[in-house]
């Protein structure tokens, strides 16, 4: 089945441009040129991916970032920024975008960022899909990584800390499953954008950041002195076993 792809940009030039070399991979394009019509296309349509612009007339891109997060967790979000508005691409991360773009941007950079968030989408769906047909309503798996009293089933996409059931985005799931199969292991933000995020592009550190703040906000008691993923100044981050020990 042939993906779908909703781009929200209300610069009609742009989002044709945009629209041709994703149609070049195959995809297919809806465009929205407002953020009220993008949340009605979101809530309407499964879409694979929503590449969203932050500047529109209305309803901001990073309102409909919020809503769209409220509603469908799961939802793949690439943000499009200014080179400019640091502070735009920083919020629109911490609101829920998977990643974000600044423009302008290559061709070449916005089909491999698409493929790379594509990817993560059909591995996500491949393995909630394997498991149905593998247990059928059963919610064991042999899979499922358990570090004291942090469990991760990457079939199910289930997180549960202590016995509660932790409400993370795609991406927020993605890492931590990373930083949890290598406990202790400490990683660089270059390093865990070429793990989770499947780029090197420089400059984007606080997608990164930005991620790690929203793990902790999710698993932390206190995400100003986080003891699950912790970060290890001047080097990176690592999860913490002793932070997630019984």
């Amino acid at each position: 089945m042939t993906d779908s792809i909703l781009v929200v940009e209300d610069e009609q030039d742009i989002a044709d441009l945009i629209s041709v070399h994703l149609r070049e991979l195959s995809l297919n394009v809806d465009h929205s040129l407002t953020g009220e019509k993008a949340l009605e296309l979101a809530f309407t349509h499964n879409y694979a991916l929503i590449l969203l612009d932050v500047m529109l007339p209305g309803i901001s891109g990073l309102d409909v970032c919020r809503k769209i997060r409220d509603k469908k967790p799961a939802q793949a979000i690439l943000m499009l920024t200014s080179r400019t508005s640091e502070t735009d691409r920083v919020v629109g991360l911490e609101l829920g975008a998977d990643d974000y773009m600044t423009k302008p941007f290559s061709v070449r950079e916005l089909q491999a960022r698409v493929r790379s968030q594509l990817r993560r989408v059909h591995l996500m769906t491949q393995l909630a899909n394997s498991t149905t047909q593998e247990n059928g309503d059963s919610e064991s798996n042999s899979s499922a990584l358990c570090l004291g009293k942090l469990q991760i089933d990457p079939t199910l996409h289930r997180v549960t800390l202590a016995g509660s059931e932790l409400e993370l985005t795609s991406t927020e799931f993605d890492l931590l499953f990373y930083l949890a199969s290598h406990p202790e292991q400490v990683f660089s933000r270059s390093q865990l954008l070429s793990a989770v995020w499947g780029y090197h592009h420089s400059g984007y550190e606080h997608t990164v950041n930005s991620h790690i703040n929203r793990l902790r906000n999710k698993l932390e008691v206190d995400p100003a002195k986080p003891k699950i993923v912790q970060t290890v100044w001047g080097v990176g981050y690592k999860l913490n076993r002793q932070g997630v020990s019984s």
